[in-house]
C-alpha cells in the first residue's frame, strides 16, 4: 500500500497468485508462465496487461476492510476480521421502520429475538392497556398504541340509570339527554308501550325493566299514577320517557293515546294549538298518532296495553299509524301478517298484546281462545309482526293443552290485577280447615306472570332497523331523524286536514 493509503497495483491480483505458484513450482526452463504471446524480460514483476485485469481489487477485499481502509496493510489483521465479520451477518440487515435508527453492533450480536425486543421497548406502556373493539364496527390497527387513561375509562361500567329521563317533553321536542347513558355498541333491544289511559303502561314497563311487584311504586323507574292524579282523571306520563337497563334493553314509555286529559287541559288552560291544527281533539289524535308511528319505526318490540276486551277504535288506531308509518328500508323481508307475502325491505316491529288487569273468567281456554280468534280477524290485513313470536302455551301456563288448540295464536299476553294474589290468599282462609290452603285464583301468581313475559318479551328476535347496523348512539340519532320527520310528514298533516 502506498502512503496516500491507496493500494498497489497486483498486490492482491491475480499476477501475485500466478509469482507465488510459480514459486513452489518452477517448471521447465524458457517456459512462459505468465500467459500466451508475453516474454519475461528479465527477473522484475510484470504488470499485468489490460486484457487479464478486471479490478477484482475491491470486490477480493474483505468486507471489514472496505470501510477500514487504514487495515488494508496489516494481512493478519485483515483476516481475523474477515472472520469475525462473518459471525455478525445482522450488520447486513436494514432496519424495518425508515425513522428509527439501526442497532450497535454489539447490540445486534445478540440475537433477532434481542433486537426484536429493544426495538419495541420505547412503545411499551407502563402498564397494561386492554383495547375494547366494537361489534360491526372497524378495528384498530394492530400495531398502534392505547392511552392507558382512554383504555381505562373503556372498561368502566356504563352508568346506571336510577329513573327515566324524557326522550320527548310536553311540547312534543326532543330532547339529548340520554345521549350520556348510550354506548358504541350493537347489542341492544328496544321496546316501546303504547294504550289508553289508566291501562298500566308505566306499571309493566317498570315491571320489565328493573323493578319487582314487592318493590314500593313511588320507586319505580316509570312513575305511575298517583291516587290523587286518578281521582281527578289525570294522565301521569306525557312526551315520551327513556331508560336503559344495564343488559342494554331500552325502554320508551309514552303519554296515552287519544287521552281525554290531555284533552281537557288544551281546552281549560287555553293553550294554543299549532296553526297547522284547527281543533284540539284533531291535534290530541295527531299526537298519539306520531308517538305511534314513531314507535313502529324505532322499536323491535311494541306492546300494546288495554285493561278490557276490546275496544274496536284502538284496532282502527293502529292500522292508522301504520299507514302513516315512515318508510324505513331494512335487510329483513320476513312477514308475519296474514296476508303472506314479502311488501319489499319494509321495517315492521313485533307487536304484542298485552291484557292487563284480567279477570279470572279470562284464563278459561275457551275464553282465551276466543280472543285470539277476535284479534286474528282485526289485524288480518296488517303487516305488523302480530303472530308467531310469543305463546303462552310454551311457558307452561296451561299445561293440559295441546301446542294447536288455539289455532292462529297471536302474541296475546293476560296480567291479572298486580295486588290480588294476597286478596284471594285470605279469601281462602275463611273455613279452619282449609286456612293454611291458598284460595283459588285460576291461573299462576302475578309475579310468576310478569317474569315469564319479561322472558318472552326480552328474547325475541333484534331485526335491523335500518339499512345499516345501529349502535346505540347512532340509534338515538336515528330516532331523532324519524322524529323530526314524522312531526313534519305530508301524510299526517293530510290526515289532519281530514279530520278537520
Amino acid at each position: 500500500m502506498s502512503e496516500s493509503g491507496h493500494s498497489q497495483p497486483g498486490m492482491y491480483g491475480p499476477g501475485r497468485r500466478r509469482r507465488r505458484r510459480r514459486e513452489r513450482d518452477p517448471g521447465l526452463p524458457g517456459q512462459n508462465l505468465s500467459g500466451p504471446g508475453r516474454e519475461r524480460r528479465d527477473g522484475s514483476e510484470e504488470s499485468l496487461g489490460p486484457t487479464l485485469q478486471k479490478t477484482p481489487i475491491i470486490l477480493a477485499k474483505p468486507p471489514s476492510e472496505r470501510s477500514k481502509p487504514s487495515q488494508a496493510g496489516a494481512p493478519s489483521s485483515s483476516s481475523s476480521s474477515s472472520s469475525a465479520s462473518v459471525e455478525k451477518p445482522i450488520v447486513l440487515i436494514k432496519s424495518r421502520e425508515e425513522g428509527k435508527p439501526a442497532l450497535p453492533v454489539d447490540g445486534a450480536a445478540q440475537g433477532p429475538g434481542i433486537a426484536a425486543k429493544v426495538e419495541k421497548e420505547g412503545q411499551r406502556p407502563t402498564q397494561p392497556v386492554y383495547q375494547i373493539q366494537n361489534r360491526g364496527m372497524a378495528s384498530a390497527a394492530p400495531g398502534s398504541s392505547v392511552d392507558p387513561v382512554i383504555g381505562q375509562a373503556k372498561l368502566l361500567p356504563p352508568e346506571k340509570m336510577k329513573h327515566s329521563i324524557k326522550l320527548v317533553d310536553e311540547q312534543m321536542n326532543w330532547c339529548d339527554s340520554a345521549m350520556e347513558y348510550l354506548l358504541d355498541q350493537t347489542d341492544m333491544l328496544v321496546v316501546g308501550v303504547i294504550g289508553l289511559q289508566g291501562t298500566g303502561k308505566s306499571t309493566v314497563m317498570s315491571l320489565l325493566s328493573t323493578n319487582t311487584p314487592e318493590e314500593d311504586q313511588r320507586s319505580y323507574v316509570f312513575r305511575t299514577q298517583s291516587q290523587e292524579i286518578k281521582e281527578r282523571g289525570g294522565n301521569q306520563s306525557s312526551g315520551i320517557d327513556f331508560f336503559i337497563t344495564q343488559e342494554r334493553i331500552i325502554f320508551l314509555d309514552t303519554q296515552p293515546i287519544l287521552s281525554p286529559s290531555i284533552l281537557d287541559h288544551l281546552i281549560n288552560n287555553d293553550r294554543k294549538l299549532p296553526p297547522e291544527y284547527n281543533l284540539p281533539h284533531t291535534y290530541v289524535e295527531m299526537q298519539s298518532l306520531q308517538a305511534a308511528a314513531f314507535l313502529f319505526t324505532v322499536c323491535h318490540v311494541v306492546l300494546v296495553v288495554q285493561d278490557w276486551f276490546t275496544d274496536l277504535s284502538l284496532y282502527r288506531f293502529l292500522q292508522t299509524a301504520e299507514m302513516l308509518k315512515p318508510s324505513t328500508p331494512s335487510t329483513s323481508h320476513e312477514s308475519s301478517g296474514s296476508l303472506g307475502s314479502d311488501e319489499g325491505s319494509e321495517y315492521y316491529p313485533h307487536i304484542v298484546f298485552l291484557q292487563n288487569k284480567s279477570r279470572r273468567d279470562d284464563f278459561c281456554p275457551r275464553t282465551l281462545k276466543k280472543m285470539h280468534s277476535v284479534i286474528d280477524k282485526l289485524m288480518m290485513h296488517s303487516h305488523l309482526k302480530y303472530k308467531g313470536t310469543l305463546s303462552m302455551l310454551d311457558c307452561n301456563i296451561f299445561p293440559g293443552l295441546p301446542r294447536d288448540y288455539l289455532g292462529s295464536e297471536v302474541n296475546l299476553f293476560l296480567l291479572p290485577v298486580m295486588d290480588s294474589d294476597g286478596d284471594e290468599a285470605r279469601a281462602g282462609s275463611g273455613a279452619p280447615l282449609f286456612s293454611l290452603l291458598p284460595g283459588y285464583r285460576g291461573h299462576p301468581s302475578f309475579t310468576s306472570l310478569v317474569s315469564k313475559l319479561r322472558s318472552q318479551v326480552l328474547s325475541m328476535s333484534r331485526c335491523q332497523l335500518s339499512h345499516t347496523i345501529l349502535t346505540e348512539k347512532n340509534w338515538f340519532h336515528y330516532a331523532a331523524r324519524i322524529w323530526d320527520g314524522v312531526k313534519k310528514s305530508s301524510a299526517l298533516s293530510e290526515y289532519s286536514r281530514l279530520l278537520s
